[in-house]
């Protein structure tokens, strides 16, 4: 198999909680191993509080990794050191963040940012060559006119808008990796499936890959080659997306799949009940981050954490149970919650 263009391995981040001489520390990710590959849109799904964004940050450098390690084409990002090695390594890796505001100055128009990117990324390029380049990533968003566009401020643009503005800034470093941070969950849904389907275009058009982070199942089922399942800091379920979607293997992946409407099933009819709290993940004890929520828990889940293993092609799931078929598990009894 060819080099992924992104590699983490043993990816983790903790933060420090509490006054000065505390030592409790907030382990936001753990452990994480995961690859994108050239040309690949791969979907981060979890709910709030999984950990998604420390990986986004940590795959943009915001953050530093605990331990562990990034690898983009071959060479892990520890060994960059020079402010050129930076700047090259941003351009690579832009990020498309949830607000539109987070990379867009409201007191210019939306073509500023994107010259300034282009001077500070591409020194080589004239006047003339950034205009046309500005042209170029506006009619790839498809904010045509380009020059009507280009000329307006944020508050002139809708939202759907501002977010394509977030997009040709990053298209205009030609990336490898956009890293895409909830890009639609603040946009109308009428819209979403517009910025969804830029996206694939832009994969298609301009070879560039996708970090897809979303809590959307939904939305990754529609765009996403794989799905990686986030819950509590621990990555507990990776595959081709038609295989996590269809046949979900752990327990948590069932629950987030139970949470989208479906049309078609009977009023007050659900696969799943979600009981319990959020993980502790302020020095988290082992065992499973998922069993308090988990019907299927046994006494394994409270001493062992799982660790992701193989289960078949491209299939990886964290959890101790997970092989066995959903039909054939039995459900512990949960105080509240009637068995069925």
């Amino acid at each position: 198999m060819s080099e992924p263009l992104l590699r983490a391995e043993g990816l983790t981040r903790h933060f420090k909680v509490g006054g000065l001489f505390s030592r409790k520390r907030l382990h936001a990710v753990d452990e994480v191993n995961f690859t994108i590959g050239k040309g690949e849109i791969v979907a981060l799904v979890g709910e709030s509080g999984s950990g998604k964004s420390t990986i986004a940050r940590l795959l943009a450098r915001v953050y530093k990794p605990t331990s562990g390690e990034i690898y983009f084409e071959g060479e892990p990002l520890s060994r960059i050191r020079s402010r050129k090695q930076r700047l090259a390594y941003s351009s690579d890796v832009p990020m498309v963040f949830q607000d539109p505001y987070s990379s867009i100055n409201p007191a210019y128009r939306v073509s500023h940012g994107i010259s300034r990117a282009l001077t500070l990324h591409r020194r080589a390029m004239g006047r003339k060559a950034r205009r046309n380049e500005l042209q170029r990533v506006f009619d790839a968003v498809g904010l045509v006119p380009a020059g009507a566009a280009s000329r307006k401020f944020p508050y002139e643009l809708s939202g759907g808008q501002r977010q394509r503005v977030g997009f040709a800034q990053a298209l205009a470093f030609r990336p490898k990796l956009i890293i895409a941070d909830e890009p639609v969950s603040m946009l109308d849904v009428s819209i979403r499936i517009g910025i969804l389907n830029l996206m694939t275009e832009l994969r298609e058009q301009e070879g560039v890959s996708f970090l897809y982070i979303t809590h959307d199942v939904a939305s990754a089922r529609y765009i996403a080659d794989r799905v990686l399942v986030m819950y509590g800091g621990h990555l507990v379920e990776q595959g081709p997306t038609d295989d996590v979607i269809h046949r979900p293997k752990h327990p948590y992946t069932q629950l987030l799949l139970a949470a989208v409407p479906d049309p078609r099933a009977p009023l007050g009819v659900s696969d799943a009940s979600d009981v319990g709290e959020p993980p502790k993940v302020v020095d988290p004890e082992e065992g499973c981050r998922f069993r308090a929520r988990c019907p299927y828990a046994i006494d394994r889940c409270e001493v062992e954490t799982p660790l992701l293993r193989d289960i078949g092609p491209g299939r990886l799931v964290a959890c101790h149970v997970a092989e066995a078929d959903p039909q054939e598990r039995r459900p512990a009894a949960v105080a509240g919650v009637e068995q069925r």
